[in-house]
């Protein structure tokens, strides 16, 4: 209201030393309209924190136990139903998360700019009264290691499916990294974070920990490592590099996973010395890579599709960075069956003077 009546000038006062008509006429209108604002303001601020807060735990029947959905580093995840009958997906912080109150304004401030097919999709949220809510659109299926790492419902994830979750996680990555107006790194792309559909169709998922690029920005250093261990690329673990290239690695490794229907930290490989990335390099190397596919899968799984996306993972999954592909790259492979693609180098990690070789995994389960 200051700045409008900034623009007004002496001129507008009448001969006699009065205010003009439109002048007067002028001010009453922007004076009804502040007033009009203010108190929609207040009307808004009322709803918000005498309804806002009441909705969510009426949606969730007071965050029963019966609707918990399941339980992050941010804290429970509950499902709910709101008064117009849609379905939700409530994350609730609680106080001894191991993310806090910046991870949460991040994923708000993030996520609410972003709208894609892949990525899941944020409805509101709440904080108030100590209570601190992100309300999304909700997953019936909730998250794919709930399926992959399952011996019963991992039957359930023919190849078909297999193979549009691996594109849709990829095309979903391509808009943070190059089709968004941001520029997005997730930094904690892992099974657990892709949730699906009714058609299980694949959202990314949890972007508390994500890091926006400005401008021309590829590349930024950092002291603080987040995420986990597995699916973390070794020069963000070793020297706090992150890059569009740290989420291409990440997404080797779950690719990985999906063909194999194992963590990258399976029990049984830890036992013989080695994580996903070296157990499949050392398939790869003896000429046979095939035996990484799930044995769910059956004979009729396409293999020449399967042996690709095992190529794929292991480009992606390279120690030197820049020998990495994009993800805009990943997702033309994805969709060739015909195109010739690059031998992959080796995924180990180099220690000492060479004497030692052992993946970058492994070595961090070792130390930790």
């Amino acid at each position: 209201m200051v700045d409008i009546l900034r623009n007004f000038s002496l001129t507008e006062v009448g001969d006699n030393g009065g205010i003009s008509t439109a002048l007067i006429v002028t001010i009453s209108v922007v004076v009804v309209c502040g007033a009009m604002a203010i108190a929609i303001c207040m009307y808004c601020f009322l709803c918000r924190t005498g309804k806002g807060k009441d909705t969510i735990i009426h949606a969730t029947s007071n965050f029963c136990d019966e609707n918990k959905l399941g339980e992050g580093g941010f804290g429970p995840v509950y499902k709910g139903k709101l008064y117009d009958g849609r379905e939700i997906a409530v994350k609730r912080l609680c106080r001894s998360s191991s993310q806090g109150v910046e991870e949460f304004k991040n994923e708000v401030i993030l996520i609410a700019k972003l709208q894609h097919r892949n990525l899941v999709r944020l409805l509101g949220c709440c904080l108030e009264k100590g209570e601190n809510l992100l309300v999304y659109e909700y997953m019936p299926n909730k998250s794919l290691d709930t399926f992959l790492f399952d011996l019963e419902r991992c039957k359930l994830l023919d190849w078909a499916k297999r193979f549009n979750i691996i594109v849709g996680i990829a095309r979903g990555l391509l808009y943070l990294h190059e089709d968004s107006r941001l520029r997005i790194i997730h930094r904690d792309l892992k099974a657990s974070n892709i949730l699906l559909d009714s058609d299980l169709n694949p959202k990314i998922s949890d972007f508390g920990t994500a890091r926006l690029f400005e401008g021309d920005e590829t590349q930024v250093n950092t002291s603080k490592v987040i995420g986990t261990y597995g699916y973390m690329s070794p020069e963000y673990i070793m020297q706090g590099q992150i890059s569009v290239k740290s989420d291409v690695y990440s997404f080797g490794v779950l690719l990985l996973e999906i063909v194999s229907g194992k963590k990258n930290n399976a029990p049984e490989l830890f036992q013989q010395g080695q994580g996903l990335v070296e157990y499949v390099w050392r398939l790869w190397c003896e000429g046979r890579p095939i035996e990484l596919m799930d044995p769910s899968l059956g004979e009729t799984c396409p293999r020449n599709q399967v042996l690709r996306c095992i190529h794929i993972g292991l480009l992606c999954v390279q120690v030197d960075a820049a020998e990495r592909p994009t993800i805009s790259s990943v997702v033309v492979m994805l969709n060739s069956d015909t195109s010739s693609l690059p031998l992959p180098m080796s995924p180990h990690f180099l220690y000492g003077n060479g004497d030692v070789t052992e993946t970058f995994i492994f070595k961090w389960y070792q130390q930790n």
